[in-house]
């Protein structure tokens, strides 16, 4: 699914200025900022910081690769490597895969197969992090137990990329943790942050996508237009992101309202008001199973 190329081939000045006011705003939560207040904003920037990264790996703020790279690249979260998230999702975008549990590194659905042979607290560890508040509250540390047993399992296999991606990654992290360190917040408020931060972008993903027959009808829209939305840079709208990919984050807005008619058609009605419903309806119940409901049991 892609439409047009909106990109300018121009600076994105809205997006850089964003992108300063956060590591700015960040160093100011840890310098002076009261340790909760500090905590707290520390972990919101970081979820900003996810988002802004995510607007990078995309082609903004500059038309330069390397640029929009070097800009992001203090791992705010210190937990993921830029290359490795740009890798995995621009492979997420081949929109046919979306969903498989294979093919798809953003899905959380499980092969059947899988699911039926994990022990009874793996299960219930999976059912638990199907809710909403179990996202945010273990989600987290399930997705990063799973990414790194990937990766290093990618890394025994001699996967240049995974090693090329940590070793770039892991002085930007030592910078991080260097700048903590002179601060007045403690390394350890700083680590509830940054899982802060994790938790919070997986309101985003929570229900992002579905499993349905037809691909175009697997991605969701999210007609928010409060602070969550603005945290996630509207990738709420996320059918129309994954239409136009190259659209920065501002114009998705205009992009969806002007048709929206026409993207609900494409998405086959999946669209809720705002998070508040998305929190309403599923903080305690899951959406979906977590073994793939379309694929075979054995």
């Amino acid at each position: 699914m892609s439409e047009q190329d909106t990109t300018t081939g121009r600076v994105e000045w809205i997006t850089m200025l964003l992108i300063l006011l956060c590591y700015g705003s960040w160093v100011g939560a840890l310098f002076w900022l009261p340790l909760g207040l500090g905590v707290l904003a520390t972990g919101i920037l970081i979820a900003l910081h996810g988002s802004l990264t995510h607007e990078a790996l995309h082609g903004h703020p500059f038309p330069s690769r390397i640029a929009n790279e070097l800009m992001m690249a203090l791992p705010l979260n210190l937990s993921i490597p830029y290359y490795r998230f740009r890798d995995l999702h621009l492979a997420h975008h081949r929109d046919s895969n979306l969903t498989d549990p294979y093919d798809d590194p953003e899905s959380n659905y499980l092969d059947p197969i899988v699911w039926n042979r994990m022990p009874c607290w793996k299960q219930l560890a999976c059912r638990i992090n199907n809710t909403l508040l179990g996202r945010i509250v273990i989600g987290p540390l399930i997705g990063q137990a799973r990414f790194m047993r990937d990766e290093f399992m990618g890394a025994r296999r001699g996967d240049r990329a995974i090693w090329l991606a940590w070793a770039l990654h892991l002085p930007g992290a030592a910078i991080v943790l260097l700048i903590v360190a002179v601060s007045p917040m403690p390394m350890w408020a700083y680590l509830i942050a940054a899982y802060l931060g994790l938790g919070l972008l997986k309101i985003r993903t929570f229900l992002e996508h579905r499993a349905h027959a037809q691909v175009r009808s697997r991605t969701v829209v999210i007609e928010d237009r409060g602070p969550l939305a603005f945290l996630f840079l509207n990738n709420s709208l996320h059918v129309v992101h994954h239409m136009n990919p190259k659209a920065p984050w501002y114009r998705l807005p205009a992009l969806y309202y002007q048709n929206r008619e026409r993207y609900l058609a494409i998405n086959n009605g999946y669209v809720y008001k705002s998070y508040g419903e998305v929190f309403r309806r599923y903080l305690w119940r899951a959406k979906d199973p977590v073994a793939h409901p379309l694929w075979p049991n054995d």
